[in-house]
């Protein structure tokens, strides 16, 4: 099979979602990754077997996701109706990932990165650690030589919890404790609310924390520049 290269351009995209809800979210943060070296991209996801032959020859990489998405954005993939797996593989976040361009490994990892099209359409998918039945990739090659350092761009190694936890907090306390209360106090017998508080506030916290399932507000989208630096 002969492999249609395609060069792209040093450019920037977004990665990651900042929606935190069950159904409408997906795995975050959102951030920026900055690419600042040229590089050749298959137009057309590549089989199996031919991938393992230029891995083990060293003539190239499987893309990145971020490599993925600014080829994508400079309108140079194409694909077949499909699954095409990418070099990432991530745990349940991209926290402590290098924005750099660099194929993003979790030490902990159990889901890989990959793209389903439909009638020439790409989405994101991810696939289970164990899902095997992949039959294409998509690979890149560098036009010269470029080495990642050390200290380039990177997302934290977590989300401030503090944070997190105090807003937890809040929505229960506006979304669940305290309508409870309020129910309570228009509807139940007398002295409910001084004998059953605490199953009040434990209900509170449930319908509070069932929220997640549909909103969470949006978390913060790390800039290269700004947020983060070298």
């Amino acid at each position: 099979m002969e492999i249609e290269w395609v060069e792209v351009k040093p450019g920037e995209v977004f990665i990651g979602s900042d929606n935190r809800s069950i159904l409408f979210g997906s795995i975050g943060p959102r951030h920026e990754n900055k690419i600042e070296y040229s590089f050749e991209i298959s137009s057309m996801p590549i089989e199996k077997d031919i991938v393992k032959k230029l891995l083990s020859s060293g003539e190239c990489t499987l893309a990145s996701e971020a490599e993925w998405e600014l080829a994508r954005k400079q309108e140079k993939l194409f694909g077949n109706d499909g699954i095409e797996e990418l070099g990432d593989k991530i745990r349940n976040s991209y926290w402590n990932k290098y924005c750099d361009g660099r194929v993003f490994i979790d030490f902990s990892w159990d889901i890989k990165i990959g793209r389903k099209w439909e009638n020439g359409v790409p989405s994101t998918i991810y696939l289970d650690k164990c899902y095997e039945e992949n039959r294409y990739f998509r690979i890149v090659r560098k036009i010269k030589n470029y080495e990642h350092g050390k200290n380039n761009f990177r997302l934290p190694k977590s989300p401030n919890k503090v944070k997190l936890a105090i807003e937890e907090f809040l929505i229960s306390l506006l979304f669940g404790i305290i309508p409870s209360f309020l129910w309570a106090y228009f509807n139940a017998t007398e002295g409910y609310i001084t004998e059953g508080w605490l199953n009040l506030i434990f209900g509170g916290f449930f319908i509070g924390f069932f929220t997640v399932i549909f909103w969470r507000p949006r978390t913060k989208t790390f800039l290269i520049g700004r947020d983060f630096k070298k």
